[in-house]
């Protein structure tokens, strides 16, 4: 008999979610054969079997929360394998924990009631409620039931704090007087009163709820500003034209604009690298190296696979590491090394036709450059003539806390005179 356990998830992840079982109770497998796939922070990763044999019994179902080391299946010999009876958190659907969470907060006023009687310890999973760990195992050995826990984090993830504080309350008085007639509940926040005008309730994945609370955290936390300028891209449309398929026959990689702005924001950078630093508490940590984030457009969310010693590397080896990146966000195939210590990102919205916007650092990097849709716009060359130039807004977020105005407008016309310019990349990025 062998048991399948969540595998260790990679450096500060201590639990993920069953995404989808491939095998069911009673199917043989071989050793290496894939089993279930698991849902994280940041990538999803799938389980396989260490051994041969037949899955006796699966013990988490779909949609639930696994710690790290937990036990969710079994692998049996296959002789005398039985189909035991699914546990009932096992068998919840993520809807009908939704409808059990409501029901719980329209019996409120009744609960109340029983407020003064001994609560019994709660099932560690009952799925009521979304947990960490830690918190399960506080609650367990306090004996408070976790759906009267109240949340600060913001998806309503109940934390370890959130226990404590719980349990530091005094207990509520035994009521007076009879509770007063329950009105009829409104109905719950976004769900439709009308029943001709239909909602779809859809929970979010655990990537959509870390994207969710990281983007907050970041306005939180930073104070956040954006500059803006603008580039002429006549001088990079015109390489790329000239040379653009000599570059594909040598390199067999396209000649894209990423690398051209990721040399720019290379050289950006050595002139000004309080962009390429981190707040830790009371101090600076300025990076002396420059690993580049590429924001990428997946089906799950966005995620920001890092291009390392991108100042090292031409402009194939950027091309190529960018491809290869996306490729690999797209086909749900990143490695949690592929997400981990970049110094500066890029996103570009250009590619969806965004003319202008302001992007939200990805903490705890201060500095995020934003590239927009290529767009013919009307410039002035002089005094008595004008022309068409392919123009593109480009937008620095950065944290004010520790990068003034004057470096962050600085850091953009940089990357701007580089752009225009592209033999300074050469030299400089």
């Amino acid at each position: 008999m062998a048991e399948i356990k969540v595998p260790d998830l990679g450096e500060s992840i201590s639990e993920g979610t069953l995404h989808k079982w491939l095998v069911k109770v009673g199917d043989t497998v071989g050793q290496g054969d894939l089993l279930a796939e698991l849902e994280t922070d940041k990538v999803n990763l799938e389980i396989s079997a260490e051994e041969s044999g037949v899955i006796e019994s699966i013990l988490r179902g779909e949609g639930e929360n696994v710690a790290v080391g937990e036990v969710i299946a079994v692998i049996g010999s296959g002789a005398g394998a039985s189909i035991p009876a699914p546990a009932p958190a096992a068998q919840a659907a993520p809807a009908a924990e939704a409808e059990a969470t409501a029901a719980e907060k329209e019996s409120a006023p009744a609960a109340a009631l029983a407020a003064s009687a001994p609560v019994p310890a709660p099932a560690a999973d009952s799925g009521a409620y979304h947990a960490s760990p830690a918190a399960r195992k506080l609650a367990r050995e306090k004996g408070i039931d976790l759906n009267g826990v109240s949340a600060r984090d913001p998806i309503g993830r109940i934390q370890h704090d959130d226990v404590q504080a719980n349990a530091a309350r005094p207990a509520a008085a035994p009521a007076a007087a009879p509770a007063a007639p329950a009105k009829p509940a409104a109905p719950a926040s976004g769900e439709a009163a009308d029943p001709a005008k239909p909602i779809e309730r859809q929970r979010m994945s655990r990537r959509r709820q870390t994207i969710a609370t990281r983007l907050v955290e970041a306005q939180q936390t930073a104070a956040m500003l954006t500059t803006f300028n603008e580039v002429d891209m006549t001088a990079i449309l015109d390489i790329r034209k000239r040379r653009k398929d000599a570059f594909k026959e040598k390199h067999d990689v396209g000649l894209g604009f990423m690398s051209f702005f990721t040399k720019a924001v290379v050289g950006a950078l050595k002139a000004y690298p309080l962009l390429n630093a981190e707040i830790d508490g009371q101090d600076i940590l300025v990076k002396k190296f420059y690993d580049i984030g590429i924001a990428v457009a997946a089906k799950e969310g966005l995620v920001v696979p890092v291009v390392r010693d991108a100042d090292r590397l031409s402009f194939a080896e950027i091309e190529r590491s960018i491809g290869e990146l996306a490729s690999k966000a797209r086909s749900n195939s990143l490695a949690l090394s592929d997400l981990q210590g970049g110094s500066f990102t890029i996103t570009n919205g250009g590619v969806f036709g965004s003319l202008l916007s302001t992007p939200i650092l990805n903490a705890p990097q201060v500095g995020i450059l934003g590239m927009h849709k290529i767009q013919l716009r009307p410039v002035a060359i002089d005094e008595e003539r004008s022309e068409n130039r392919p123009m593109m807004y480009i937008a620095l977020s950065y944290d004010h806390r520790i990068v003034d105005g004057a470096e962050a407008v600085g850091f953009l016309v940089k990357v701007k005179e580089m752009l225009e310019d592209p033999e300074t990349l050469l030299l400089e990025g």
